[in-house]
């Protein structure tokens, strides 16, 4: 029959008939197979508070980092805390990666991922490790205060936003309170440990740069996760020799401190620090970090007995002032153009 169903959806426009969309047996405008799709909605207004939420509490598992490896070094040496952190952390990431069944990352990906394995999974904890040695952990939270300008100046370079003059002058504002409060700390001479710090200061900055940029093109929990799974092969036999070679020393705070910095630090941390700069941008989320070296000068009190300078409240407040105009200060809409998918 000519005049049935068949004939009309056969012979009428596309996507007229009791089988079109129901817009179009409303009459409205037919709609080809091959239409574009229609824009996605914005993102909702919560969504750049979520991402300083979860940056925050990246900030807050790194503050724990120094402390975790000052307990870690006390039963094990430098090269054994570096590759034994990385190898629990990779089993931890590879664990959940292969029971989630994730693909893995696209060739493209794959140069980003080990620009963040050299920074962040092997550069910052060796070199902060070997500093520790000589530093004490409230001198070098304070060096690595500059972490978050070191990031902005990378970000700007990687992505080609520039952040606009008053967010300059904040973060620049707060490196210099970081500064001084680092020379007042060390009596005015850098040291060798200093010279560590500084090298870990670039590693990780790429690092986080780099990661951010790739959190918005996967889940941020993979970019580590993949990070430190590609980390295997050398980090593995590492932390062999290292333990076959250094003197090694276990009890409870050795084995709590190693612990913090594979699933803590290296790990968690990290997941939610990438997620945060994704949301929010990465020189946004950097200087989120100025109030990072105050919160492990804190557990330096609480957990090793440190003491405290009565600069530090002062400088607690500085930074905090800075932090609060960078957050406010105008970042270009393109902020994120590199963070989506």
């Amino acid at each position: 029959m000519s005049g049935g169903r068949a004939g009309i959806r056969g012979d009428g426009p596309a996507g007229i008939g009791d089988d079109g969309p129901e817009g179009d047996r409303d009459g409205g405008p037919a709609r080809r197979p091959d239409d574009t799709p229609a824009p996605q909605a914005p993102p909702a207004p919560s969504a750049p508070r979520i991402g300083t939420v979860l940056a925050v509490l990246g900030v807050a598992a790194f503050s724990l980092t120094f402390p975790a490896t000052a307990w870690a070094l006390t039963g094990l040496g430098p090269w054994s805390v570096t590759t034994c952190r990385v190898v629990l952390a990779a089993l931890i990431a590879g664990g959940a990666m292969a029971a989630l069944r994730v693909p893995v990352p696209d060739r493209r990906h794959w140069p980003g991922l080990l620009v963040v394995a050299a920074g962040v999974v092997v550069g910052f904890p060796l070199l902060t490790t070997l500093a520790l040695q000589t530093s004490t952990t409230s001198h070098a939270a304070v060096v690595v205060g500059l972490l978050p300008l070191t990031t902005a100046a990378f970000s700007a370079v990687r992505t080609g936003v520039r952040p606009s003059r008053v967010f300059w002058a904040a973060a620049l504002a707060g490196a210099a309170v970081v500064i001084v409060f680092a020379v007042q700390q060390s009596g005015g001479a850098p040291t060798t440990g200093d010279l560590y710090l500084f090298g870990a200061l670039v590693a990780c900055a790429a690092g986080y740069t780099e990661g951010g940029r790739l959190a918005g093109h996967m889940p941020g929990w993979q970019v580590i996760g993949w990070a430190l799974v590609g980390c295997l092969p050398l980090s593995l036999p590492g932390a062999v020799f290292a333990l076959l070679g250094e003197d090694i020393h276990l009890d409870g705070r050795t084995v709590a401190g190693l612990l913090w910095l594979a699933a803590g630090s290296q790990f968690v941390g990290l997941v939610v620090w990438y997620r945060g700069m994704a949301a929010i941008g990465v020189a946004r989320a950097s200087q989120l970090q100025l109030a990072q070296p105050l919160l492990t000068l804190v557990w330096s009190v609480l957990l090793l007995g440190e003491t405290l300078t009565p600069a530090a409240p002062i400088a607690a407040v500085a930074v905090l002032v800075c932090i609060g105009v960078t957050q406010r200060a105008r970042v270009p809409a393109g902020a994120n153009r590199d963070n989506r998918p």
